[in-house]
C-alpha cells in the first residue's frame, strides 16, 4: 500500500465509487460478501487497492497545503516541479492564530518584529503525490490557496 488506507466514513462516503471499482474487475456484490468471509486478506487487498487509486486521484489535483498551529502558518504552493513555502512565526506567545483575534492580529501586525516571515522552494521528487501526502501526513490541509495568495501579495509588495 502506497499511502495510508481510507477511513471508514470515508468509505462509505465512496460506497458508489467503491461498487464501481468492483465492477470494473468483475466482483458481483454475491462474490464480494463472498471475499468478505471466506478470504479476508483478498478483501483488506482490494480495499488498499481502491484506497491508493483514490489516495491518486486526489493528490494529482492538490495545488494548496496549508498547516497551521497556535504560532505558525506553513502555506505550500505546489507546482509541477516545485513547492513554494511561505512560512510565518509569530514570537508572541498570547498570540494564537488559529483564532480569529489571533488571525486578525497576526493581519495587523504582518510586517512587525513579533512575526518572522520566510520562503522557501524546494523541488518535488519524482513521485509528486508522495510529497504532498508526506504534508498531509504532518497534519497539512488540502485548500483553495486564500492564504497563500493573500499572504504572496503582502510579500510581493514588501
Amino acid at each position: 500500500m502506497k499511502y495510508t488506507r481510507l477511513t471508514k466514513e470515508q468509505l462509505e462516503e465512496l460506497h458508489q465509487e467503491f461498487i464501481n471499482f468492483l465492477a470494473s474487475q468483475s466482483i458481483t456484490a454475491t462474490e464480494w460478501q463472498e471475499i468478505k468471509t471466506n478470504k479476508p486478506e483478498v478483501a483488506e487487498q482490494e480495499l488498499d487497492v481502491f484506497s491508493d487509486l483514490i489516495w491518486e486521484g486526489v493528490l494529482a489535483k492538490v495545488e494548496y497545503i496549508e498547516h497551521i498551529s497556535k504560532q505558525q502558518l506553513f502555506l505550500f504552493k505546489i507546482n509541477e516541479d516545485h513547492m513554494s513555502l511561505i512560512g510565518i512565526k509569530v514570537e508572541n506567545e498570547a498570540i494564537d492564530i488559529r483564532t480569529k483575534e489571533g488571525y486578525q492580529w497576526l493581519q495587523q501586525n504582518l510586517l512587525e518584529e513579533q512575526v518572522t516571515l520566510f520562503t522557501s522552494t524546494k523541488a518535488i521528487s519524482e513521485d509528486r503525490n508522495k510529497d504532498i501526502f508526506v504534508l498531509i501526513q504532518q497534519g497539512g490541509n488540502i485548500t483553495k490557496g486564500q492564504l497563500y495568495e493573500f499572504f504572496n501579495e503582502r510579500l510581493e509588495n514588501k
